[in-house]
Protein backbone atom coordinates (compact mmCIF):
# COMPACT_ATOMS: atom_id res chain seq x y z
CA UNK A 1 0.00 0.00 0.00
CA UNK A 2 1.14 3.35 -0.71
CA UNK A 3 1.85 5.77 2.07
CA UNK A 4 1.43 9.41 3.26
CA UNK A 5 3.90 12.06 4.66
CA UNK A 6 1.89 14.85 5.98
CA UNK A 7 4.06 18.39 6.11
CA UNK A 8 3.19 19.82 9.69
CA UNK A 9 4.12 23.38 10.66
CA UNK A 10 2.97 23.05 13.94
CA UNK A 11 2.63 20.56 17.09
CA UNK A 12 -0.87 20.30 16.78
CA UNK A 13 -0.69 19.11 13.02
CA UNK A 14 2.20 16.44 13.94
CA UNK A 15 0.12 15.19 16.50
CA UNK A 16 -3.28 15.45 14.16
CA UNK A 17 -1.75 13.52 11.37
CA UNK A 18 -0.44 10.90 13.50
CA UNK A 19 -3.65 10.11 14.86
CA UNK A 20 -5.48 10.02 11.54
CA UNK A 21 -3.05 8.06 9.59
CA UNK A 22 -0.53 9.29 9.06
CA UNK A 23 2.92 7.16 8.00
CA UNK A 24 5.19 10.04 8.54
CA UNK A 25 5.46 13.58 9.53
CA UNK A 26 7.19 16.03 7.82
CA UNK A 27 8.06 19.29 10.49
CA UNK A 28 8.79 22.44 9.05
CA UNK A 29 8.27 26.28 9.90
CA UNK A 30 7.60 28.91 8.21
CA UNK A 31 4.33 27.80 6.01
CA UNK A 32 4.01 30.96 3.70
CA UNK A 33 7.77 30.50 2.04
CA UNK A 34 7.02 26.68 1.77
CA UNK A 35 8.91 25.18 5.18
CA UNK A 36 12.27 26.44 6.43
CA UNK A 37 13.74 24.52 9.69
CA UNK A 38 11.76 24.56 13.08
CA UNK A 39 13.20 25.46 16.50
CA UNK A 40 14.53 22.63 18.23
CA UNK A 41 11.87 22.80 20.87
CA UNK A 42 9.40 22.18 18.57
CA UNK A 43 11.32 19.25 17.16
CA UNK A 44 11.89 17.59 20.74
CA UNK A 45 8.62 17.81 21.84
CA UNK A 46 7.31 16.01 18.42
CA UNK A 47 9.85 13.78 18.60
CA UNK A 48 8.32 12.70 22.78
CA UNK A 49 4.48 12.61 21.46
CA UNK A 50 4.97 10.86 17.80
CA UNK A 51 5.91 6.98 17.57
CA UNK A 52 5.43 7.47 13.37
CA UNK A 53 8.37 8.54 11.85
CA UNK A 54 9.62 12.00 11.85
CA UNK A 55 11.73 14.04 9.42
CA UNK A 56 12.92 17.28 9.77
CA UNK A 57 12.75 20.36 7.19
CA UNK A 58 16.74 21.88 6.83
CA UNK A 59 16.06 25.00 5.39
CA UNK A 60 17.93 28.44 6.53
CA UNK A 61 15.36 30.55 4.68
CA UNK A 62 12.64 31.00 2.22
CA UNK A 63 13.37 32.14 -1.42
CA UNK A 64 15.93 30.77 -3.63
CA UNK A 65 17.90 26.94 -2.99
CA UNK A 66 21.36 28.85 -3.32
CA UNK A 67 22.83 29.10 -0.11
CA UNK A 68 25.93 31.03 1.33
CA UNK A 69 28.80 29.16 2.90
CA UNK A 70 27.14 30.74 6.77
CA UNK A 71 24.18 29.60 5.66
CA UNK A 72 25.82 25.92 4.34
CA UNK A 73 26.98 26.17 7.92
CA UNK A 74 23.80 26.57 9.41
CA UNK A 75 22.59 23.42 7.77
CA UNK A 76 25.06 21.62 9.05
CA UNK A 77 24.74 22.36 12.67
CA UNK A 78 21.14 22.09 12.32
CA UNK A 79 21.52 18.31 11.05
CA UNK A 80 24.32 17.19 13.59
CA UNK A 81 21.58 18.53 16.53
CA UNK A 82 19.08 17.26 15.47
CA UNK A 83 20.42 13.95 14.95
CA UNK A 84 20.96 14.04 18.35
CA UNK A 85 17.35 14.65 19.16
CA UNK A 86 16.30 10.60 17.36
CA UNK A 87 14.68 12.21 14.50
CA UNK A 88 13.85 9.81 11.45
CA UNK A 89 15.27 11.66 8.57
CA UNK A 90 16.12 14.81 7.09
CA UNK A 91 14.83 17.14 4.30
CA UNK A 92 16.93 19.94 2.10
CA UNK A 93 18.11 20.59 -1.19
CA UNK A 94 20.95 22.91 -2.53
CA UNK A 95 21.51 24.65 -5.94
CA UNK A 96 23.79 26.29 -7.42
CA UNK A 97 23.56 30.13 -9.39
CA UNK A 98 22.56 28.45 -12.41
CA UNK A 99 19.80 26.04 -11.05
CA UNK A 100 21.65 22.86 -10.75
CA UNK A 101 22.51 20.37 -8.12
CA UNK A 102 25.30 21.70 -5.77
CA UNK A 103 26.54 18.00 -6.07
CA UNK A 104 29.25 18.72 -3.48
CA UNK A 105 27.02 20.64 -0.72
CA UNK A 106 24.17 17.84 -1.31
CA UNK A 107 26.72 14.70 -0.97
CA UNK A 108 28.34 16.43 1.96
CA UNK A 109 25.05 17.10 3.88
CA UNK A 110 23.96 13.09 3.02
CA UNK A 111 27.08 11.81 4.48
CA UNK A 112 26.60 14.02 7.64
CA UNK A 113 23.24 12.77 8.26
CA UNK A 114 23.99 9.15 8.38
CA UNK A 115 22.53 6.42 9.19
CA UNK A 116 19.30 8.95 8.46
CA UNK A 117 17.97 9.03 5.36
CA UNK A 118 17.23 12.33 3.66
CA UNK A 119 14.76 13.44 0.87
CA UNK A 120 15.43 15.95 -1.46
CA UNK A 121 12.93 18.79 -1.66
CA UNK A 122 10.82 20.50 -4.12
CA UNK A 123 14.31 22.53 -4.95
CA UNK A 124 14.20 19.62 -7.71
CA UNK A 125 11.21 21.63 -9.06
CA UNK A 126 13.12 24.40 -10.12
CA UNK A 127 16.48 22.47 -11.84
CA UNK A 128 17.14 23.18 -15.32
CA UNK A 129 17.99 19.36 -16.33
CA UNK A 130 15.50 17.11 -14.84
CA UNK A 131 16.20 13.68 -15.73
CA UNK A 132 20.07 14.33 -15.22
CA UNK A 133 19.06 15.83 -12.06
CA UNK A 134 17.47 12.64 -11.10
CA UNK A 135 20.57 10.92 -11.47
CA UNK A 136 22.68 13.18 -9.39
CA UNK A 137 20.33 13.07 -6.72
CA UNK A 138 20.51 9.27 -6.25
CA UNK A 139 24.32 9.47 -6.95
CA UNK A 140 24.35 11.87 -3.65
CA UNK A 141 22.71 9.14 -1.89
CA UNK A 142 19.11 10.99 -1.17
CA UNK A 143 16.28 8.19 -0.85
CA UNK A 144 13.59 10.26 -2.02
CA UNK A 145 12.42 13.24 -4.18
CA UNK A 146 9.78 15.39 -3.04
CA UNK A 147 8.44 17.17 -6.40
CA UNK A 148 5.32 18.50 -8.11
CA UNK A 149 6.71 17.69 -11.50
CA UNK A 150 8.59 21.25 -12.13
CA UNK A 151 4.69 22.48 -12.36
CA UNK A 152 2.34 24.90 -9.87
CA UNK A 153 0.95 21.30 -8.65
CA UNK A 154 0.99 17.98 -8.69
CA UNK A 155 -2.42 17.63 -11.23
CA UNK A 156 -0.04 20.06 -13.56
CA UNK A 157 2.67 17.88 -13.40
CA UNK A 158 1.44 14.59 -13.48
CA UNK A 159 3.10 13.54 -16.54
CA UNK A 160 6.45 14.48 -15.40
CA UNK A 161 5.79 12.55 -11.98
CA UNK A 162 5.15 9.99 -13.95
CA UNK A 163 8.41 10.04 -16.25
CA UNK A 164 10.09 10.32 -12.87
CA UNK A 165 8.60 7.20 -11.40
CA UNK A 166 9.34 5.23 -14.35
CA UNK A 167 13.03 6.25 -14.73
CA UNK A 168 13.57 6.09 -11.26
CA UNK A 169 13.44 2.30 -11.14
CA UNK A 170 13.13 1.74 -7.77
CA UNK A 171 16.62 3.21 -7.08
CA UNK A 172 14.95 6.04 -4.97
CA UNK A 173 11.58 7.21 -4.48
CA UNK A 174 9.57 9.53 -6.04
CA UNK A 175 7.05 10.90 -3.57
CA UNK A 176 4.46 13.56 -5.41
CA UNK A 177 3.75 16.94 -3.14
CA UNK A 178 2.25 20.25 -3.69
CA UNK A 179 -1.34 20.57 -4.15
CA UNK A 180 -2.26 17.23 -3.23
CA UNK A 181 -5.58 16.95 -2.21
CA UNK A 182 -8.15 14.35 -1.12
CA UNK A 183 -9.69 15.11 -4.83
CA UNK A 184 -6.96 14.49 -6.60
CA UNK A 185 -4.54 11.81 -5.02
CA UNK A 186 -6.51 8.71 -6.55
CA UNK A 187 -6.15 10.35 -10.28
CA UNK A 188 -2.43 11.10 -9.19
CA UNK A 189 -1.74 7.42 -7.83
CA UNK A 190 -3.36 5.95 -10.64
CA UNK A 191 -1.56 8.03 -13.23
CA UNK A 192 2.16 7.80 -11.61
CA UNK A 193 1.94 4.69 -9.67
CA UNK A 194 3.97 6.39 -6.92
CA UNK A 195 4.48 4.63 -3.48
CA UNK A 196 4.95 7.84 -1.23
CA UNK A 197 2.54 10.97 -1.44
CA UNK A 198 2.93 14.24 0.23
CA UNK A 199 0.34 16.59 1.49
CA UNK A 200 0.01 19.20 4.09
CA UNK A 201 -3.68 18.52 4.27
CA UNK A 202 -4.71 21.85 5.06
CA UNK A 203 -8.19 22.94 3.28
CA UNK A 204 -9.32 25.66 5.93
CA UNK A 205 -6.76 28.48 5.06
CA UNK A 206 -5.40 27.65 8.64
CA UNK A 207 -1.46 26.11 9.75
CA UNK A 208 -2.98 23.62 10.54
CA UNK A 209 -4.11 19.92 9.21
CA UNK A 210 -7.40 19.10 8.93
CA UNK A 211 -8.28 15.54 10.36
CA UNK A 212 -10.81 14.52 7.72
CA UNK A 213 -8.55 15.51 4.79
CA UNK A 214 -5.85 13.23 6.10
CA UNK A 215 -8.80 10.50 6.40
CA UNK A 216 -9.69 10.84 2.86
CA UNK A 217 -6.20 10.98 2.09
CA UNK A 218 -5.61 7.72 3.30
CA UNK A 219 -8.78 6.19 2.22
CA UNK A 220 -7.72 6.45 -1.61
CA UNK A 221 -3.96 4.77 -0.90
CA UNK A 222 -5.73 1.41 0.25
Amino acid sequence: MAKLEIACFNLESALIAQQNGADRVELCDGISVGGTTPNLEIVISARQHLTVDLFVMIRPRGGNFVYSESEFDQMKSEISIFKKGNVDGFVFGILDERNRLDIARNRELVNLAKPFPCTFHRAFDEVEDVFQSLEEVIDCGFQAILTSGQKGNVAEGVGQLSELVEKADDRITIMPGGGLRSSNIRFIEQKTRAQFFHSSAITDGSETAVAEEIIALKSYLK
